[in-house]
């Protein structure tokens, strides 16, 4: 109803044959008003990012990551849902974003290369573990890419705004626990894959020990100030074998929890 209707809805009320039934005009124009802004308006919606979406996959590329199902999930993904309205127009830039508390949203290059380097085991990646929910976006393009995704957030506040994202992104396959992420998540383990969004001083045991056999463990490692390399760890029969790629700054990953 608009106010346009006003005037055809007091002559219908007027010529009925019933008892006049009288609606105060002001109280019409309230429900009016507050129906038009329940509805979804065109008009309202935000900008458009799909042009800069696809120029931040084809950056990808061009940087060198290559798996198509991380590529498409990035391109699928409205990573404008996941930071505060004020830093949207930079969302695709290459940089990372701040998130609160001292937590970081980060670059895209990153979160597609670690999403790689984790699909890249020489084993099936369907049950992935994730240290670190934060904003929720790495949750949600290993989501994206058909991984049943574990992700564990020492933050409360954190864990449940990335869970309401995720829901209104139709992302179901995510299940989700506030703790330390130092002991992984024993009683869902082993996990095919495991990443870790912050930087460790050095690699927690209790991650690897959660790891099956051919299974990754990819974790940004250093102190923070200091350098940090990429790190790909992944379970053998008898061992772990270490790998190591790029130099990051990642925010340092910390024990113990808060709301």
């Amino acid at each position: 109803m608009t106010s346009s209707d006003f005037p055809r809805l007091k002559k219908i009320l007027s010529s009925s044959d019933k008892p006049e039934l009288r609606v105060p005009e002001t109280t019409l124009k309230k429900t009016a008003r507050r129906v038009e802004d329940e509805l979804p308006s065109f008009s309202k919606q935000g900008p458009d990012y799909t042009w800069a979406r696809g120029a931040m996959v084809e950056r990808l590329r061009q940087q060198g990551v290559s798996n198509p199902k991380v590529l498409a999930a990035m391109n699928t993904l409205a990573r404008e849902a996941f930071v505060d309205e004020a830093l949207r127009m930079r969302v695709y830039d290459d940089c990372s974003l701040p998130i609160g508390q001292g937590q970081t949203l980060s670059q895209p290059y990153i979160v597609g290369r670690m999403s790689e380097l984790l699909l890249g085991a020489s084993i099936p990646v369907k049950r992935v573990l994730e240290i670190g929910t934060g904003s929720g976006y790495q949750a949600a393009v290993l989501a994206q890419c058909g991984c049943a995704v574990f992700t564990i957030e020492r933050i409360g506040t954190f864990l449940e705004v990335a869970k309401a994202r995720h829901r209104r992104l139709g992302l179901l396959n995510i299940r989700y626990l506030h703790r330390d992420g130092f002991k992984g998540w024993p009683s869902q383990a082993p996990f095919d894959g495991i990443i870790v969004t912050a930087a460790p001083s050095n690699i927690p045991d209790e991650l690897k020990a959660q790891l099956v056999d051919g299974g990754r463990l990819i974790v940004p490692v250093g102190s923070q100030g200091e350098a940090q390399r990429l790190t790909v760890i992944t379970r053998t029969e008898n061992d772990f074998r270490s790998q190591f790629f790029d130099a990051v700054s990642f925010v340092p990953m910390l024990p113990g929890e808060q709301s």
